[in-house]
């Protein structure tokens, strides 16, 4: 008989918000849990970054009345300090709040532009195994012609690390071919602390940028910083790629759009309809018109302008193409 993995009592919700476009998110996303996630072990907690010298402006939360909203509707903020990223690497938050949850408490990260859409309480995870999001396109490394390949590139950080390579492979992809290779979006990631996940991943992300492997010399490690390390983490701690059954984050329970064009590209229409009933409320939408993405997507129907481009059924595989026909009428917004 199959182990069942005991339930936690508390699990910890963490996404990052900060000025500008991650605030607006970071309500949205707030309004979406509390309207799909009844279960009250999952608790959201919503990162800020404090002013210090790594920031080239204040990243605080504002204006006041959405930090008040992201607040009365279930998110509480929970500061922290940016000692090593900051303005010259903004994706190093996700690694860096990690430290200021709870120590050996489950936790599961979404990036901000994330809509909760259905119960997370039904989702089966295994804390004791971490796992990231699959929905991930081979966008690392960036092979060049006479240079390392992935296997090279790959086996050299496993290598660096201690860490033992061919048991990551997924050996139904062809040699050479980015999928046989362990790699994630950082979109999500779980694990049953956020200190001992959090350590590893910065340890592994502080190394590569500051002395990569020999086979990266000519890679771009910005912005992929994370998603490089990403991968190695899970490896170390026990994970894999079959962490979670596929169909639910990413799925049914979660929608990571990345910019609200292309959520009306390609998102369900579930989702869609689940994103103009949180934003209808009168309060809600007073703040949301303030970031002008939104303003224009949402309230101004060039959301559904954009979605009319776009048979759901035959996306193209890749999203570039998506974002090129979105500019090419004209509703590209960031």
């Amino acid at each position: 008989m199959a182990r069942r993995t005991a339930q936690p009592k508390n699990v910890n919700v963490l996404i990052v918000g900060q000025m500008g476009r991650l605030a607006y998110e970071a309500l949205l996303f707030t309004l979406s849990m509390k309207q799909s996630t009844q279960d009250s072990r999952f608790s959201l907690h919503v990162a800020e970054p404090q002013p210090g010298p790594l920031w080239q402006t204040d990243p605080t939360i504002r204006p006041e009345p959405l930090r008040d909203k992201i607040t009365e509707n279930g998110g509480t903020i929970l500061p922290f300090e940016t000692r090593h990223f900051g303005s010259a690497y903004p994706y190093g938050n996700k690694i860096e709040a990690l430290f200021a949850l709870p120590k050996g408490e489950p936790f599961i990260f979404f990036d901000t532009d994330t809509l909760i859409t259905g119960e997370l309480g039904e989702v089966p995870f295994d804390f004791d195994r971490p796992g990231a999001s699959l929905r991930v396109e081979g966008t690392w490394p960036q092979l060049e012609l006479y240079g390392p390949g992935y296997t090279e590139i790959w086996k050299s950080l496993y290598d660096r690390y201690g860490l033992e390579f061919e048991s990551s492979l997924d050996l139904s992809q062809p040699d050479e071919y980015w999928r046989r290779y362990l790699y994630f979006n950082a979109g999500y990631f779980f694990y049953k602390c956020p200190h001992v996940f959090g350590q590893t991943f910065l340890d592994m992300a502080l190394d590569i940028q500051a002395n990569p492997p020999d086979p990266l010399i000519c890679q771009p490690l910005k912005p992929w910083l994370d998603q490089i390390a990403l991968p190695l983490v899970i490896h170390k701690l026990g994970g894999g790629r079959d962490a979670l059954p596929a169909g639910y984050l990413d799925g049914k329970t979660s929608a990571h759009y990345r910019n609200i064009p292309l959520l009306y590209a390609r998102e369900r229409d579930e989702v869609v309809a689940l994103l103009e009933a949180i934003a209808a409320p009168n309060k809600i939408k007073r703040l949301l018109k303030e970031y002008e993405p939104f303003k224009r997507m949402i309230f101004q129907s060039r959301g559904q302008k954009v979605r009319d481009l776009f048979d759901r059924n035959h996306l193209p595989s890749r999203e570039q193409p998506i974002r090129q026909r979105i500019k090419k009428n004209g509703f590209w917004m960031v």
